[in-house]
């Protein structure tokens, strides 16, 4: 069995990656700063920002006497809040308070380093040669930048390169560029993004998956199965999901028999029973009948609840023990109402449309349901039942005029032995079969079954089943009420 780790282990340590990444770019960053041109680094900006601080002292030097230099170079220092000093080609100091510099610095000045022949070259042709680095005796920032002032002595071009000592990464304001951090950040935070989107996808995938599991069970359906994969927490949470699911399935398979077999062994002693009564009833004397008729009613309600059980029972143990076919549905809703009794029933079905289905439980199905239509909607108005095909499904609907069920109790009505309205007797309103003889029977024939109100008033039943690929013609394929 492999190792589990926590979903908190798994998302700290998803944050100390995504943290030690940022981190490593970051510091890659810095230290390149200091072994790269400067522009590498930095924003268009701030070189521009370097490029203009220069060329404005360059050209105050060029038009200043040599024995003021000094001062300018002291005015902008103060003005930048950094150090200004000037040194020859040759690394020797010309102006400026800076004395001695450190190694790094002085190496970037002399020409004798190796590999600063690329920097000869560029300040012979006069181009402005820039160098950023960090030093830790003294911690100091420098900035190098080539200028080509006016040699007093001669008239002609001195090079010479200005030196810029900072405490401060920012250098007077010239490094530091706001728009080019915020790029970075910006950067930082897609990156972070992108980074967390696999591990968030996986768990928000994952909840969803259970929470659709969830909600079929809710709904009856015990088969669904949720993927266990995961070593974590939802993986336990998906395990326990599928236990529960598979306990409930042989929980309710184990009622629904039991109910079956109390059904039917009731069968043979009520047929007896019946016989008997109206026996009795034939030989019963002056004053007597009326007992042996009342006895006689009331074994007759037992034997229609116990085929009632019965029905339901056969009904309800899946699409496996069901074979289904091609049935014509308005032939099914014609002997649905040959059975019922509800000729008054306004049909608006396809001659053509047809389902894939049990004939028997899509019949039953019907039957009750024009029952339960005629029973408390007949007197309020017309009962329709209509039918349309859409997206590969045939979606019939039974509709009445009656009072309709509160909002509520929807989601009820389906159960077995629910009823709205719990004072009903046998006479008035069942003993609540006859819609979960419905459920039984279409989730059999791997359809759905809903219900809604009407507007202003009365109930939709709305049954939605797989449409049939090759039935020929509206030609009856078997349909008979059980």
């Amino acid at each position: 069995m492999r190792a589990r780790l926590p979903l908190y282990a798994k998302i700290l340590l998803w944050l100390f990656l995504n943290l030690a990444l940022l981190a490593t770019v970051f510091i890659l960053l810095f230290n390149a700063q200091f072994r790269f041109d400067l522009g590498w680094v930095l924003a268009s900006n701030a070189s521009q920002r370097v490029d203009a601080m220069r060329e404005l002292i360059v050209g105050e030097l060029n038009t200043t006497p040599p024995d003021e230099w000094d001062r300018v170079l002291d005015r902008f220092s103060d003005a930048y809040h950094v150090r200004f000093s000037l040194f020859d080609d040759e690394g020797n100091h010309l102006i400026g308070t800076l004395g001695e510099l450190p190694k790094e610095v002085q190496g970037r000045l002399s020409p004798a380093r190796p590999g600063q022949r690329a920097e000869m070259n560029q300040r012979s042709r006069g181009e402005p040669v820039r160098a950023f680095l960090h030093t830790t005796q003294p911690p100091r920032y420098w900035l190098l930048l080539s200028a080509r002032l006016d040699n007093p002595e001669t008239g002609g071009p001195m090079r010479t390169v200005l030196v810029v000592e900072s405490s401060s990464l920012s250098v007077g304001g010239l490094i530091f560029d706001l728009a080019s951090w915020l790029r970075l950040a910006l950067g930082a935070v897609v990156f972070s993004v992108l980074f967390w989107l696999p591990l968030l996808r996986g768990i928000t995938r994952s909840i969803g998956q259970i929470t659709e599991a969830t909600r079929q069970i809710a709904e009856g359906r015990f088969d669904v199965r949720v993927s266990t994969r995961r070593q974590d927490e939802l993986g336990l949470l998906a395990e326990a999901i599928n236990q529960m699911a598979a306990r409930l399935d042989g929980f309710v398979k184990d009622q629904k028999r039991f109910l079956g077999d109390v059904a039917h062994e009731l069968c043979s002693p009520l047929a007896r029973l019946q016989m008997a009564l109206g026996i009795l009833e034939q030989r019963a004397g002056k004053g007597n009948e009326v007992y042996a008729k009342s006895a006689s009613e009331k074994a007759e309600q037992i034997a229609t609840l116990v085929n009632d059980l019965l029905a339901f029972s056969k009904a309800s143990f899946g699409p496996s023990t069901v074979r289904l076919e091609p049935i014509s549905v308005l032939e099914a809703v014609r002997e649905a109402v040959r059975c019922d009794g509800a000729e008054a029933a306004q049909q608006e079905i396809p001659a053509d449309l047809a389902v894939s289905a049990d004939p028997a439980l899509l019949v039953r199905a019907l039957a009750n349901l024009l029952r339960n239509a005629v029973r408390h909607g007949a007197r309020a108005g017309p009962i329709t039942i209509s039918a349309e095909r859409e997206n590969g499904m045939v979606t019939i609907r039974v509709s009445d005029s009656g009072p309709g069920v509160p909002e509520d109790e929807l989601s009820k009505i389906f159960d077995a032995f629910y009823r709205v309205d719990a004072s009903r007797t046998r006479q008035t309103g069942g003993v609540g079969l006859g819609l979960a003889i419905v459920k039984a029977c279409i989730d059999s024939c791997q359809g759905s079954v809903t219900a809604r109100n009407r507007q202003p008033h009365g109930l939709e039943v709305i049954i939605q089943l797989p449409a049939a690929t090759d039935h020929g013609g509206g030609e009856r394929t078997g349909a008979a009420a059980s």
